[in-house]
């Protein structure tokens, strides 16, 4: 049996951690596992290989509207297997450096293979048991594949599969009405496919405002067509060679049926609890699978950490890189820090595109009380730079505390809305987290960015704000 200082499951946040203890102590006894293509799931699955993809969609959607501003512009071709092929390059070209850096490093032993306990602090790798006192959990997670009738027969893509296409279909449905649906809807739209989007929830993008969500629906909805509350209860092959998915109204029981040439299933992710069995290390998990910390991120097995997907709490990569931090500090420093969660960002890559940060305002009224939420709003075509973008109908929703200006969250859909928010973000990381400093402070005008500023001097209660939406929009 082979004995660590750490062990790490992982190379993705968690790779930030070793760093640290090796430049700490370069003679620490450091192992690092992943039966999966280091870099972890952002590099090689997630965010940056579907950022790839949908810049290009994003440059379809600029090219499209040339016209609004008297540019005759005739798009003559869009080449998927080129977008493919120059993302799979970017990537791999880091997967293989950072596999070069592990094989390669003199203070750690890099395992390329599943792992799974045997016992407590002890592991089985390959051929190898190995053991430690210290032991991070950054096993990432993996595609949920829902229980539906057929699927197995009719075969289906994956957030992770989709990768690996090298021929554009001409049809496509797309299984769940989350993030993931709303990104690759609008990318594989752009790139000329059919595509039907069919959600099981009432709202498109449901973790969204309901304003947005509806929003989002109208505008991608423009481009792919969009099903909500219905639930996918069969997939077949029909005598075309095409797929055919059944799904039934929640509400009404009207069934639908679409035939396309492929399935992709964005129907959330899982954990990897059937391969690690933490059960066998006295590591408590959900009822999900997903690996349950305390405040310091610390399991149920003392010394034993989990972060980013493991723990369930927050699939993004920028959580992730936080919760890093905050193992390194309890773990390697023994210090007693606290994972901070008051104001998790995150984006929403479609058309148009979404950005959020904190507090929905159905939450900040359950917590504050109606009387002590005020809501700021603003629209994107009554600024300088908006009107001269034809930014027609998207906006800026702010929350904040009545009396004290104490921002409880921020909600943009529109172009440049994953920039936007970063105008709110660093403040609600302030002592006071009050949108004060933003008020006296100059915005150049006329930068797209007054729309953030414009909003938070537009506050209003509730019930005003709702007002204003109806006179607006018909949602």
């Amino acid at each position: 049996m082979k004995q660590y200082d750490l062990i790490c499951i992982g190379s993705g946040s968690a790779i930030a951690i070793v760093e640290a203890m090796i430049q700490e102590n370069p003679k620490a006894k450091v192992a690092v596992i992943d039966k999966d293509e280091p870099g972890g799931i952002c590099l090689t699955r997630g965010c940056i290989p579907s950022k790839l993809l949908l810049y290009p969609a994003e440059l379809v959607k600029t090219i499209d509207k040339a016209k609004t501003f008297g540019i005759d512009y005739e798009l003559k071709k869009v080449d998927f297997i080129k977008v493919m092929e120059r993302m799979r390059h970017k990537i791999y070209e880091d997967i293989n450096n950072i596999r070069q850096g592990l094989s390669q490093s003199k203070h750690l032993d890099y395992y390329p293979e599943a792992a799974e306990f045997i016992a407590p602090y002890t592991l089985k790798v390959g051929k190898e048991t190995i053991t430690a006192k210290m032991i991070i959990l950054g096993t990432g997670s993996k595609p949920l594949i829902p229980p539906i009738k057929g699927i197995d027969k009719t075969g289906y893509l994956t957030s992770d599969s989709v990768l690996k296409m090298t021929e554009l279909p001409d049809s496509l449905v797309i299984v769940g009405g989350g993030y993931v649906a709303a990104e690759y809807g609008h990318f594989f739209s752009s790139m000329g496919a059919k595509v039907t989007i069919v959600g099981r929830l009432p709202d498109f993008i449901d973790a969204e405002e309901p304003e947005v969500s509806a929003l989002a629906k109208r505008e991608l909805g423009k481009y792919v067509k969009i099903y909500t509350n219905y639930e996918v209860q069969e997939t077949k092959l029909t005598s075309q060679s095409k797929k055919s998915v059944v799904a039934t109204n929640l509400q009404t029981n009207e069934k639908l049926e679409i035939t396309a040439d492929e399935i992709l299933l964005a129907t959330g992710r899982s954990s990897f609890s059937d391969v690690l069995h933490p059960e066998k290390a006295g590591i408590k998990t959900d009822r999900h699978g997903w690996i349950v910390v305390n405040e310091y991120l610390e399991t149920s097995q003392p010394n034993v950490w989990a972060l980013g997907d493991a723990n369930g709490k927050h699939p993004f990569k920028h959580v992730a890189n936080h919760e890093a931090a905050v193992v390194y500090y309890n773990a390697v420093l023994k210090q007693k820090v606290k994972a901070d969660y008051h104001a998790v960002p995150h984006a929403v890559f479609t058309y148009p595109e979404i950005a959020s940060v904190g507090l929905g305002e159905k939450a900040a009224i359950e917590k504050y009380g109606a009387d002590k939420v005020l809501i700021g709003f603003y629209r994107y075509e009554d600024t300088g730079k908006g009107e001269a973008m034809d930014a027609k109908d998207y906006f800026v929703k702010v929350i904040v505390e009545n009396g004290s200006t104490k921002i409880l969250g921020a909600h943009i859909i529109g172009p440049y809305a994953s920039v936007l928010i970063h105008e709110i973000i660093p403040l609600m990381y302030t002592h006071e987290q009050t949108a004060k400093p933003l008020l006296d402070s100059m915005h150049i005008h006329p930068a797209l960015s007054e729309v953030v500023e414009r909003a938070f001097r537009s506050l209003m209660p509730p019930e005003h704000y709702h007002h204003l939406l109806e006179h607006y929009y018909k949602l």
